[in-house]
């Protein structure tokens, strides 16, 4: 899901609700911390924070936002733009460390303190299926936000700080313009990549990988050195979704077509949160053939 991993237990009224890195969260998401007296005691549970906008798409960014908000601030916000705690694991269960349960029995006690407890927002179960088909129909829900699965083991214990599972992404493949470069024309290491908005301007979408060196060589002797007037005069970009750190581009002039393999990772503005994995270049098309910047629906 396009959310926070979260950590969360509650001992005797105390809630801890935490990041995976350990910064705590629980100022920031009161409704959460509230939502907590409706679990056992001396229960830990492990998943996911999102926010949902009106369409039901999972909105990243205003949960994003959430986390700068403390006291009145998140308690307004916890209005305007409620998380909810997806859970799809249990580690404690009113003072049993089940973390050496089998992932099916640690599951099956999930679904039962939900069935139990009547659990209502802001909790909701994560959905989990051994059948093919229903993940396959899973996978067609990339129009809300979802950008996978997760495969466990059914026999395997909780392993903290271990990657005992395995993420499946729903990729597509999608061309853009490339705008500018970082390192030279002559030797690009990574590609910035627009695409013209319905007023007819080129608005950054993203950037790619690192290239490889044969990939470098392969678009290097299609890109020219951007002129006078290029869209992008006077922009700066970020060294990633949400990073302070600015890059040092070159210009180029937006006349070069790529294709890349983007997951389904977006901000309200439509781009790319995720960097984009090189393919190929496209020189038999222009940039009039590379579809126009839409926001997501809301």
């Amino acid at each position: 899901m396009d959310g926070f991993r979260a950590l969360l237990s509650v001992d005797a009224g105390r809630v801890v609700l935490r990041s995976r890195r350990g910064t705590e969260m629980a100022a920031s998401f009161p409704e959460v911390v509230a939502g907590a007296a409706q679990l056992p005691d001396a229960t830990a549970l492990d998943g996911e924070l999102v926010v949902w906008d009106a369409a039901g798409r999972l909105a990243f960014e205003r949960l994003q936002n959430r986390l700068a908000q403390r006291g009145a601030g998140a308690a307004r916000a916890a209005l305007e733009w409620p998380a909810h705690f997806v859970a799809f694991d249990l580690l404690r269960l009113s003072g049993t460390d089940t973390t050496g349960w089998p992932y099916r029995r640690r599951r099956a006690a999930l679904e039962s303190v939900f069935a139990a407890r009547r659990l209502i927002a802001p909790w909701a179960l994560c959905p989990s299926t051994t059948e093919a088909d229903t993940v396959r129909e899973w996978l067609t829900w990339a129009s809300a936000g979802m950008e996978g699965v997760v495969c466990k083991r059914l026999t395997d214990p909780y392993q903290p700080s271990v990657r005992g599972w395995e993420k499946y992404k729903v990729r597509e493949t999608s061309e853009a313009i490339v705008g500018a470069v970082t390192g030279s024309p002559a030797d690009p290491r990574t590609l910035l990549l627009g695409r013209y908005d319905t007023d007819g301007r080129l608005q950054y979408v993203g950037r790619t990988t690192t290239s490889a060196r044969a990939a470098g060589a392969a678009v290097a002797g299609l890109l020219a050195a951007g002129r006078r007037g290029h869209p992008w005069t006077g922009c700066s970009f970020s060294a990633g979704w949400g990073s302070q750190e600015k890059l040092v581009v070159t210009l180029v002039e937006p006349e070069l077509v790529v294709e890349v393999g983007v997951d389904v990772a977006r901000d309200a503005s439509g781009r790319w949160r995720h960097p984009a994995r090189w393919h190929r270049a496209r020189p038999d098309l222009s940039p009039a053939d590379v579809p126009r910047l839409t926001s997501p629906p809301r």
